[in-house]
């Protein structure tokens, strides 16, 4: 099976390989000290993998998944040559994320029987939520959808205030009220307010503290119950961001949230900053949420849909 036989939009695909450059090159330098001297894989190469794996932020368990099926192609294939391993390597991990059942996107699209789709937006403060919301409210409204943005982080007036910008920015409407308003209040009249104006997608930032899971919990499930008085089923997706360049701390906010709320999918920020990479491959896996976008870039373009194939043709490069 031939995973990479894809056909990548040049311009998307050089920002990723950009984005990816450092992970990719701290990855491979790793990965040939493992291999070095060594013309087949045998036990001493696959303890080193697991190390390379385990420090380039894949996180414990899905480097076992990854060892273990590398281990099985090596019984099976008695002489397993190291030059193979890249290959294998990109085979194993691309259908590992397969099995998450995503990645398989290439373009900003939204189901066709949802209007408007309603994303709400969770994640602690500086991961780069704000900035992931104007990004994306970028990105559909290119694709030629109408976006409508909801200000219900009303526990800090900067967060209203840098919404705001981006809003300005790309050119699309919000609803924000004071600091300290009702967040499931601001989210109520942004669904009143893109049904009335007949948008295709709202998307709606929420409080990033976590210090008190019970009153985020409670929050969130107030602000999703007063949305369903304007659309039935919102929303329809809760969208986690993950700062990519804290590595196992994201694994951590990964755990929280996913404990305080149903996520059913989520962005890694800030990828082409870090060696880090690694932890998109862990986070898909260990949680089973899909990662639907990453950011690799500081530009308003460099929100990217994550495709697994795209993904990791750039990790190796």
């Amino acid at each position: 099976m031939n995973f990479f036989k894809k056909i990548f939009s040049s311009d998307k695909k050089e920002t990723l390989d950009k984005g990816l450059e450092k992970s990719s090159t701290s990855f491979l330098s790793k990965l040939t000290k493992a291999v070095a001297g060594k013309s087949k894989v045998d036990d001493d190469v696959l303890d080193n993998l697991e190390e390379v794996l385990v420090t380039s932020d894949v996180g414990v368990n899905t480097t076992l998944k990854i060892i273990e099926r590398i281990e099985e192609r090596v019984s099976k294939d008695k002489y397993l040559g190291t030059e193979e391993l890249n290959k294998i390597l990109r085979e194993e991990i691309a259908s590992l994320l397969s099995e998450t059942n995503t990645g398989e996107e290439t373009e900003f699209t939204i189901p066709a029987n949802k209007k408007p789709y309603v994303i709400m937006v969770v994640g602690v403060n500086g991961v780069g939520k704000t900035t992931t919301i104007g990004k994306l409210a970028n990105q559909f409204k290119k694709a030629g959808y109408k976006v409508v943005l909801g200000a219900a982080d009303t526990f800090r007036a900067a967060a209203i205030d840098q919404l705001q910008i981006w809003a300005d920015r790309v050119g699309v409407p919000i609803v924000r009220q004071q600091m300290g308003s009702d967040p499931a209040s601001v989210a109520f009249d942004t669904l009143q307010s893109a049904v009335a104006q007949d948008a295709d997608v709202v998307i709606i930032d929420t409080a990033g503290r976590l210090h008190n899971k019970v009153g985020l919990m409670n929050e969130l499930t107030k602000v999703k119950r007063v949305m369903q008085k304007v659309i039935g089923d919102a929303p329809h997706d809760v969208l986690l961001v993950l700062d990519g360049s804290t590595g196992q701390n994201a694994f951590e906010q990964a755990k929280e949230f996913t404990a305080a709320t149903e996520v059913t999918c989520l962005a890694v920020t800030k990828l082409d900053g870090t060696a880090k990479g690694g932890v998109v491959i862990g986070i898909s896996d260990q949680f089973q949420i899909p990662v639907k976008y990453i950011g690799v870039g500081e530009g308003i373009n460099d929100l990217q849909v994550f495709n697994k194939y795209e993904f990791v043709d750039s990790f190796f490069k």
